[in-house]
C-alpha cells in the first residue's frame, strides 16, 4: 500500500511540477526575478540538484555491498556446480538479450530527438576511450581508489571477486558475509528514505524541467514512455515465449496463464522481492519445477535478473543521449550493455534502485547524472510494468533449468492447464 501511495505521490508531483514549469515557460514568467531567479533558478534548482547528489551518493555504497551479499550466496551454496552456473548464465544472457534489444529499438526509435537539453544544461562529453582500454580498466589496481573515483566496473569486479572469497574463508568468511548482510540492509533503508523523499525531488526537478522546455517536451517523454514499454512487450511476447517453447517445452500460453497471478502482484508491489514468495510458490505448484531447482533458482532470479531494469537503463541512455546531442558510439553502447549486464547481479529487488544503477550506466558512458531528471517521473509507472518482465524471467529460466536437470513435471503443469 506504501508503495502504491508513494507512486501516486510520484506521479502527482510530475504532472503538478511540469506544469507550473512550463506555465513559467510559456508565460515568460521567469523574466521574473522573484520567480525566475529566487524560485525556478534558486529554491526548485538547489532542491533537484541535491536530490540528485543523494542519488549519487548511494550508487557506490549499494553497488558494492549487494554484489558482495550476492556474490556470497552464489558461490556459497551446495548447487553453485553445473546448475548455479547454468542458473547465473540464463539469466545474463536473458539481461545482454534485453539490453540489446532496448537500445537496437530504441535507436530506430530515435525517442530523445527534439529535446535540446544541450542549450539547457551545461555538460562536456567525455570522449569514450579505445576498447581496449575499456576492457583494461574493468580491472581495479587499486579498489579503494576506484571507489573514491566511482569507477563502477572496477568496483564490480572487486565485489564479485570478494564475495566468492568470502565462502571460501570458513568461519572468517562467514563472519564478514553476516556483517555484509546488515549493511545491506542498512542501506536498503537508505535507499526507502531517498524514496520517501523523491515526490519532493521530482517535483522540483520537474518544476525547473517545465520551465527550460515548456509543454512542448510531453511529446518526446511520451515517445520515451512507448519506447520502453514496446521493449517490454517485445521481450515479454518474443524473447520468454521463445524459451519456453524451445526449452521448456511447454505452451508459452498457458505457461502465462498460470503466471497472471503472480504478474498481478507483481505489477501492484512494483517489486521483485516483495513477490518472490508468491513466484516461488507458483513456479512450484503451477508451472512444475520441483522444489530443488525452484528453491535455488527463483531467489537467485529475484537478485540477478534485472531484464525490465535493464531495457529502462538501455532505452534512457539512448533517450538522454541524444536529449544532449552526445554520441557515444558502439563502444558507449558495448559499454552499456557490460555494465548493465554484471550491475544486474546483485541488484536490489526493490522499487527505486534501477535510477541509482542508470546512474552508474550514465557516468560509465560519459553521460550526465542529470539526465536522470528527464524520465524520473514516468519510471515509477514503467517500474511496475517492468517488474512484472522480471518475475516471468524468474519462473522462465527456473523451468528451463528444471527441464535440462530432468526436474521439470509435466503431471503438475498439465493438470494446472486442464482447470
Amino acid at each position: 500500500m506504501d508503495r502504491i501511495k508513494l507512486t501516486k505521490q510520484i506521479l502527482v508531483a510530475m504532472v503538478l511540477g511540469f506544469t507550473i514549469g512550463a506555465l513559467i515557460h510559456g508565460f515568460d514568467w521567469s523574466e521574473n526575478a522573484f520567480i525566475g531567479e529566487f524560485l525556478v533558478g534558486g529554491i526548485f534548482s538547489l532542491g533537484g540538484q541535491i536530490f540528485i547528489k543523494t542519488l549519487k551518493l548511494l550508487v557506490v555504497p549499494l553497488v558494492f555491498v549487494s554484489l558482495v551479499c550476492g556474490a556470497s550466496s552464489l558461490a556459497g551454496g551446495n548447487n553453485m556446480g553445473r546448475i548455479g552456473l547454468k542458473t547465473v548464465a540464463l539469466y545474463l544472457m536473458t539481461t545482454a538479450i534485453a539490453i540489446t534489444l532496448a537500445l537496437t529499438v530504441a535507436n530506430i526509435i530515435n525517442p530523445g530527438l527534439g529535446i535540446n537539453m544541450a542549450e539547457g544544461m551545461t555538460f562536456q562529453a567525455t570522449e569514450a576511450p579505445p576498447f581496449t582500454q575499456v576492457v583494461l580498466d574493468i580491472f581495479p589496481s587499486n579498489p579503494v581508489a576506484a571507489m573514491a573515483e566511482g569507477n563502477m566496473l572496477q568496483i564490480i569486479v572487486f565485489a564479485l571477486l570478494l564475495g566468492v572469497a568470502l565462502t571460501r574463508a570458513g568461519d572468517a568468511g562467514l563472519a564478514l558475509k553476516a556483517s555484509f548482510d546488515r549493511w545491506n540492509e542498512v542501506i536498503m533503508q537508505l535507499v526507502m528514505m531517498l524514496m520517501l523523499a523523491a515526490p519532493v525531488g521530482v517535483f522540483c526537478l520537474m518544476v525547473t524541467l517545465g520551465a527550460q522546455l515548456g509543454f512542448g517536451a510531453i511529446v518526446d517523454l511520451l515517445a520515451y514512455f512507448l519506447c520502453v514499454l514496446l521493449v517490454l512487450a517485445l521481450h515479454f511476447l518474443i524473447t520468454y515465449p521463445t524459451l519456453i517453447k524451445l526449452l521448456v517445452r511447454v505452451s508459452p500460453v498457458l505457461f502465462y496463464q498460470h503466471m497472471a497471478p503472480v504478474m498481478a502482484f507483481a505489477f501492484s508491489t512494483a517489486s521483485s522481492g516483495a513477490t518472490l514468495p508468491v513466484t516461488l510458490e507458483t513456479v512450484k505448484k503451477r508451472i512444475g519445477v520441483r522444489n530443488e531447482i525452484a528453491s535455488f533458482v527463483v531467489p537467485v532470479g529475484a537478485t540477478i535478473n534485472m531484464d525490465g531494469t535493464a531495457i529502462m537503463q538501455g532505452v534512457a541512455t539512448v533517450f538522454i543521449a541524444q536529449a544532449f546531442n552526445v554520441d557515444i558510439g558502439l563502444t558507449g553502447y558495448l559499454m552499456v550493455i557490460l555494465t548493465a549486464t554484471m550491475a544486474s547481479i546483485g541488484t536490489a529487488a526493490v522499487p527505486g534502485v534501477g535510477l541509482i544503477t542508470l546512474a552508474l550506466v550514465l557516468t560509465q558512458v560519459g553521460l550526465p547524472v542529470e539526465g536522470i531528471a528527464l524520465i524520473i517521473g514516468v519510471d515509477r509507472l514503467l517500474d511496475m510494468t517492468r517488474t512484472v518482465v522480471n518475475v516471468v524471467g524468474d519462473a522462465t529460466v527456473s523451468s528451463v533449468v528444471a527441464r535440462s536437470e530432468g526436474q521439470f513435471e509435466d503431471e503438475i503443469f498439465a493438470a494446472e492447464s486442464a482447470r
